[in-house]
């Protein structure tokens, strides 16, 4: 330390303590040393590797210890260790209407079933009477766009829930007009929600509600639906996280009226509703490689009569047409396969799917839940891992997707 005339001090930096290897800490380390450890007596690395071993169920309590756990158990660097050491744990989140015809969301622990689902507060107040609201799944993320009422025009709003934080904020909206023409039409149109200098056409694209939507490739694609007014049907849209905005799409093969999607060897599937007429179901399906829409195999499609999983890149499908059967495509033999029934006393239709690992997990009115696994499913005594209790309303599930963290 060196005193200067006015009598302070100032810090000479050649008189800076050397650490281990020999070489002197500048004064941005010596002023981070200060900083409370995460665990008194341990090197912060080891805490660190410690805390990071927490069962998920803790870590709201994790949370209250202290400003510096919050913003380690909320950090990016927390998630990602998680995920590379195999430490992360996946829980299911539901988005539910209940009897007034508001939606809810619900989250449930896979390794506490009976103990289970739990409502999620705090929901955005203007989504809550929206219908055909998107309802996907990005990191550590959910995200919720688009929708519409019954007075309301298709909206653009896009929020998302951090299942870290347990906080709701604002995403980027939709693509709305004012997008721009960049490409051939005849290799399909694609947009850019940013408005450049030189615009050579305007394409009206609105906001959506009831369309379909996927993560792949850590983007989520939202898929058709219905927009309000003259909004394209024929398009889709891919949110990427890392700019916060939207690309906007088009190509004829995309089908408006989407009755479910699945990711399926990083492709994208998507099916028409099935006609009350005839039983001939039609499927499209994305390819990234090329970014074109191009029809699915018949005798693929013409199986897939309800919600689809894929589980080691197998695909199954909850059949509820007449009653409910779990039914599994067999890729080689290019035929459908009936894996088993599952009885309305346990399971109440109409029902959702998700998977964990080898475990299917069928959700129904009121959240009642039946967990299988597939590796038993050709057992005897049945595939029935465990079950949890329903609500004691009949929510309908919208949707259920998995977050891992």
């Amino acid at each position: 330390m060196e005193s200067t005339e006015s009598g302070s001090w100032t810090l000479n930096p050649q008189e800076l303590p050397p650490v281990r290897d020999g070489t002197k800490i500048g004064i941005e380390g010596l002023i981070e040393s200060e900083k409370p450890t995460l665990i008194p007596g341990l090197p912060d690395d080891i805490a660190f590797s410690c805390l990071a071993r927490v069962p998920r169920k803790y870590h709201p309590v994790l949370n209250c210890v202290s400003k510096r756990w919050r913003e380690l158990i909320c950090g990016e660097e927390w998630y990602s260790y998680r995920l590379k050491h195999h430490l992360e744990e996946t829980w299911v989140y539901a988005l539910c209407r209940d009897k007034f015809e508001q939606l809810c969301m619900f989250v449930l622990d896979p390794n506490q079933l009976k103990k289970g689902w739990k409502r999620i507060h705090g929901l955005p107040g203007c989504c809550l009477k929206r219908k055909g609201v998107g309802f996907e799944v990005l990191g550590k993320k959910v995200y919720l766009f688009g929708g519409c009422g019954w007075i309301e025009d298709a909206t653009d709003d896009v929020y998302c829930y951090d299942a870290t934080l347990s906080t709701w904020t604002r995403a980027g909206s939709l693509p709305t007009l004012g997008t721009i023409f960049t490409a051939n039409i005849d290799q399909g149109i694609k947009l850019t929600g940013c408005l450049k200098k030189r615009i050579p056409t305007y394409i009206h694209i609105l906001h959506m509600c009831f369309f379909a939507y996927e993560a792949l490739d850590g983007k989520i694609y939202a898929i058709g639906g219905l927009g309000s007014k003259s909004s394209n049907p024929h398009s889709w849209d891919i949110y990427n996280s890392h700019t916060n905005c939207w690309s906007s799409h088009v190509d004829p093969n995309v089908i408006p009226d989407i009755e479910d999607s699945v990711v399926l060897e990083g492709r994208i599937y998507i099916r028409c509703g099935i006609s009350a007429v005839s039983s001939y179901v039609y499927a499209v399906v994305y390819e990234p490689s090329s970014g074109t829409w191009q029809h699915a195999d018949t005798d693929m499609a013409c199986g897939w009569r309800g919600p689809a999983v894929v589980i080691d890149g197998v695909l199954y499908v909850l059949d509820q047409t007449s009653g409910v059967r779990l039914m599994m495509w067999q890729n080689e033999a290019r035929e459908w396969m009936a894996i088993r029934r599952l009885s309305t006393h346990l399971i109440i239709p109409p029902c959702r799917l998700v998977a964990i690992g080898k475990k299917i997990f069928v959700v129904g009115k009121g959240l009642s839940t039946v967990m299988f696994d597939v590796e038993s499913a050709g057992c005897v005594d049945g595939i029935l891992v465990s079950s949890s209790l329903k609500l004691t309303s009949d929510d309908e599930v919208i949707s259920c997707k998995t977050l891992a963290i």
